[in-house]
């Protein structure tokens, strides 16, 4: 018996799993690798302008653009891990994924989005204390606490990615290896699973409740402040001002943890793959193209860096 396991379980880890993407649509394979690539692009062009402004700049060199910067560089992993297979599968039926490459994708997918997650919440905390604390602002975030942060959201994403990834990937896949998905997601993989996955739903549940739940209702509660004390502002340019520093931040976590709420926190019996695919297109590239529009727009210090940024060209 223990013979049998060791060479279902090398069989297992040799096989691989066939992503049948968007086969259903070949009619319209071109249009949307065209269109898609498009986005891709400027998504990566978008991103990569506020890395290199808030490097360059010396007018961003403070907290909230040290995070930006991070937000971003994490955001250009992401979508790099995603969509140049996505459009990959564009131009063909169906494309085969090795075993290990699959649960290398689903790895650094989780770990890069809970960790984007989690900087989101620290980002949330940083205007908190800025507009509810303005006065303390430098002596709370010092140079070291931001490192430690942004070191703990990354190195937090990547311990509970593994467990995760890992809990999954051991499920036996005896029969079907056809995700249908356009990558190697969660809700998709553990739907071939053949045994019972009680246990790796409660397990997805919990990883998602840390990464999701708790870091989505820390930045409502640190905005439910921040809104209090803006009200407070007498000048109608200082709310003004305060708002514009905080809109973007909090339509981009509205934004994201939407997304990401509808699809992971639900039981595997909800689970419809053309749903799935539609949202998980949203937010692996529309949400993340419109990222830096929406705080480029909405924050008249990137805006003003751009120009200055220009202008030296």
């Amino acid at each position: 018996e223990r013979r049998m396991t060791l060479v279902q379980r090398n069989h297992t880890l040799s096989s691989e799993f066939i992503i049948l993407g968007f086969g259903d649509l070949a009619e319209l394979q071109t249009f949307f690798f065209v269109l898609f690539l498009l986005m891709h692009l400027v998504t990566l062009a978008g991103h990569t302008t506020i890395v290199l402004i808030t490097l360059i700049d010396s007018c961003l060199q403070t907290p909230m653009y040290f995070f930006l910067r991070n937000l971003s560089t994490v955001e250009i992993c992401y979508i790099l891990v995603i969509v140049p297979n996505m459009l990959v599968n564009f131009l063909s039926t169906s494309q085969r994924m090795p075993f290990l490459g699959c649960a290398l994708q689903m790895h650094l997918f989780i770990a890069l989005g809970g960790a984007e997650c989690f900087l989101l919440a620290v980002m949330a905390y940083d205007r908190f204390v800025a507009i509810c604390s303005p006065l303390r602002y430098t002596i709370i975030i010092t140079r070291a606490l931001c490192l430690q942060m942004l070191t703990l959201a990354c190195v937090s994403g990547f311990a509970l990615s593994l467990v995760l990834t890992t809990l999954i990937f051991l499920l036996p896949f005896c029969q079907s290896r056809e995700i249908n998905h356009f990558f190697c997601d969660i809700p998709a993989v553990l739907f071939l699973a053949c045994s019972d996955t009680r246990a790796n739903e409660v397990a997805v549940f919990l990883v998602c409740t840390l990464i999701l739940l708790i870091p989505f209702l820390l930045i409502l509660l640190s905005y439910a402040f921040i809104i209090a004390a803006i009200l407070r502002i007498r000048s109608a340019e200082g709310r003004s001002k305060a708002f514009s520093t905080c809109a973007g931040h909090l339509l981009v976590s509205v934004l994201h943890y939407g997304c990401a709420i509808f699809i992971y926190i639900r039981p595997k019996s909800c689970y419809t793959p053309e749903q799935d695919k539609i949202v998980s297109l949203i937010y692996t590239n529309v949400t993340p193209m419109l990222y830096p529009v929406i705080y480029s727009l909405r924050n008249k210090e990137v805006k003003g860096a751009l120009r200055r940024l220009l202008k030296s060209y």
